[in-house]
């Protein structure tokens, strides 16, 4: 809880892409330059083509988890073992902040050439994420959920490429 001051005094827009993944199957990491992001597709080669973990009655991948982002600060606190525990496979982190006052469902974001909608659908923490990185870091993302210190769940709104270093822009 004392780190909260700091993870919520993150920029409101304008943060760089950073540690850009795609995550191909399960527990599996390539982190990419750049990657070209589809409404249709997703993010071509993603685990979200072929295995999503939230899907529509039709069986289709629900297009609210189609790109993943974790905030920089909160990725500081709670990946302390770098060389040992795999990275938590969101599509991307940036140095924002993605509380619901900041980030409300439905906002855009441009990133790159691509636009994202944040989803109304929660990022609230697996239980990978409590088995890589503890009881304490799964309680604390979840017992706030009005803060999204687990991040935002975005669904593609315009083709492009998003790159490492491209500005996550919110637009108003």
């Amino acid at each position: 809880m004392a780190a909260l001051p700091g993870v919520l005094s993150a920029p409101k827009t304008g943060s760089a892409v950073e540690y850009l993944c795609l995550r191909p199957d399960y527990g599996q990491r390539r982190f990419v330059e750049a990657i070209a992001v589809t409404k249709a597709q997703g993010i071509p080669g993603e685990r979200w083509g072929k295995a999503p973990w939230l899907k529509l009655p039709d069986g289709a991948g629900h297009r609210g988890i189609q790109v993943s982002i974790l905030p920089r600060r909160v990725l500081d606190l709670i990946w302390r073992d770098r060389a040992n525990v795999v990275h938590p496979g969101d599509t991307f982190v940036c140095d924002l902040d993605m509380t619901e006052a900041n980030l409300p469902a439905g906002t855009h974001l441009s990133v790159g050439t691509a636009v994202l909608r944040v989803s109304e659908v929660w990022n609230d923490a697996c239980a990978k994420w409590k088995v890589r990185h503890g009881a304490a870091a799964f309680d604390w993302v979840r017992a706030h959920p009005e803060l999204r210190l687990r991040g935002v769940l975005c669904s593609i709104e315009q083709d492009g490429v998003i790159r490492n270093g491209d500005a996550v822009e919110v637009l108003r």
